[in-house]
């Protein structure tokens, strides 16, 4: 686990370690820690050659791999660098997280067309099909507002992109989530709704017209019975109420439809050798030579936090390793899009601990695939929908526990404080009797996963923040996002890489 962090931290210090001994047949002494001068100029000369020496990479994008942290603020990137780093012996401030290494960045703007702050429907409508919609929305422009089933039925206002242009140009597709299948993130890649709540038939108004469910677009909808891949979890969205699946959960569906089984045989009528499967041992057994198709669906609802799975829940990395084997032996590459989903509900839950910890998954996922692709060929975008309002503060010492408390001489009523907080959320504490502030060092839970960290205004479920994300990209015309630009940018940059869509690319320029 240790190396998906730690590897171009290394490198560096290696790097350090010959250019000081250089030093030393000189006559000097060399030294290796950050109190020394020369530790900081040979840290940024190496930098500096690095990027020098760095060509662009313009050829065609073959495969593309889109990874998208749900909720991954840059305070959270930050903060799970410290995490990781100090479970290692380090101070973790210094680390880098795997995509954090890549040579281009850029910021993304992620408001929605009516909300300053982002929800996961309308920012995913924008970094998966190019156009910017509106809060609750999927796949639709913003000239439909959430829960106008008449515009989503419509088809007028219908938008599609990365998933559908990724087909049209006969390249494999597929996605793997940690949430459901059919959550808001994944359905903006296959789906059109108008509320994103609409993820089966027993979720939809009970008067008024009828609108399609987004668990029956993913098998039945011209693109989501496409998809070769779909690794995650929901599966209480694909059959009914009076059924039970393997693990004795109830369904959910009203309308007696068994989707599963209804995606068996639309496979069986293309002829496509295909698999089914609920568990951690089926998933990483499949041959992946066998297999055109893959339903994986490991969990009733979303899939367990990392910290508390058992041992038959496939990680987001074996999922992400498994899609990428089914889709290599496409002829004309694919494209996979990878979400990191429960970061976003730890947030939610102000349960900092577990949102660093699928941050940390999150990124060792990433380091996964980058050894399983050849970067000249596969473009390898790291991004976030939108942030949280988690906050990283206080002037504690290197190396003090980031889970833990700042000192309390720093606050001006004498009382500790939590380096990580929130601006609101569960985690609000009322005032004592003497009307102070609450005294977090009174409990004994910090070192407990759901511990939930101090909130400013009470709130039943903490908010999303409105800021810029950030966007990592390694591999063919990765140059192109740098700098700061709207979120529904990266679609039309990504497609422009690998040829695909219907706008301006490397291959019609």
């Amino acid at each position: 686990m240790a190396r998906f962090l730690t590897l171009s931290y290394l490198l560096l210090v290696t790097l350090i370690y010959v250019s000081t001994r250089t030093i030393q047949k000189n006559g000097d002494t060399p030294t290796f820690d950050e109190k020394n001068k020369d530790h900081w100029n040979l840290q940024a000369q190496w930098i500096l050659r690095t990027k020098l020496a760095s060509a662009l990479n313009t050829r065609v994008a073959k495969n593309v791999i889109l990874f998208l942290g749900d909720g991954m603020s840059i305070t959270t990137l930050a903060a799970t660098r410290v995490y990781l780093g100090q479970q290692y012996g380090h101070l973790g401030e210094e680390l880098k997280l795997s995509f954090e290494a890549f040579p281009y960045t850029g910021l993304a703007k992620t408001y929605c067309v009516d909300h300053n702050v982002a929800d996961s429907a309308c920012s995913g409508t924008a970094y998966l099909s190019g156009v910017k919609a509106n809060s609750g929305t999927v796949g639709l422009s913003a000239a439909v507002k959430r829960g106008d089933c008449k515009g989503q039925r419509d088809g007028l206002h219908s938008v599609t992109g990365l998933m559908d242009w990724a087909q049209k140009a006969g390249k494999g597709t597929g996605f793997v989530t940690t949430t459901r299948v059919t959550h808001a993130t994944p359905a903006a890649s296959y789906a059109h709704s108008a509320d994103r709540r609409w993820e089966a038939d027993s979720d939809m108004p009970k008067k008024g017209l009828r609108c399609e469910d987004i668990a029956t677009q993913l098998i039945r909808g011209r693109v989501g019975r496409k998809i070769d891949v779909i690794l995650g979890g929901g599966r209480k969205n694909f059959f009914p109420i009076t059924q039970k699946d393997p693990e004795g959960y109830q369904g959910h569906r009203s309308d007696g439809a068994d989707l599963i089984r209804e995606w068996k045989i639309k496979k069986e009528a293309l002829k496509q050798t295909y698999k089914y499967v609920y568990h951690k041992q089926g998933l990483l057994s499949l041959d992946e030579n066998v297999y055109d198709s893959v339903l994986g669906l490991f969990a009733h609802d979303h899939m367990p936090y990392h910290l508390e799975a058992g041992d038959d829940d496939p990680t987001l990395s074996e999922m992400t390793q498994k899609a990428i084997q089914l889709l290599k032996k496409k002829r004309n590459g694919f494209f996979l899009f990878v979400e990191g989903g429960r970061i976003d509900t730890a947030h939610h839950e102000t349960k900092a601990r577990k949102a660093l910890d699928e941050t940390a998954e999150f990124a060792k996922a990433v380091e996964a695939a980058l050894r399983m692709v050849d970067l000249s060929e596969t473009l390898v975008v790291v991004t976030s929908d939108h942030s949280h309002t988690m906050t990283y503060s206080g002037y504690s010492k290197r190396g003090t526990d980031i889970l833990g408390v700042v000192n309390k001489n720093n606050a001006t009523d004498h009382i500790p404080y939590t380096t990580l907080s929130y601006a609101n959320g569960p985690g609000y504490k009322v005032l004592d009797a003497h009307h102070k502030r609450y005294n977090v060092a009174k409990d004994d839970s910090f070192t407990h996963l759901n511990y939930t960290y101090p909130s400013l205004v009470p709130m039943p479920r903490e908010t999303h923040g409105g800021e810029d994300v950030a966007v990592f990209a390694k591999g063919p015309w990765a140059h192109l996002f740098t700098g700061n630009y709207e979120q529904n940018f990266l679609p039309h940059a990504i497609a422009y890489a690998a040829c695909m869509g219907p706008g301006l690319t490397s291959c019609n320029s």
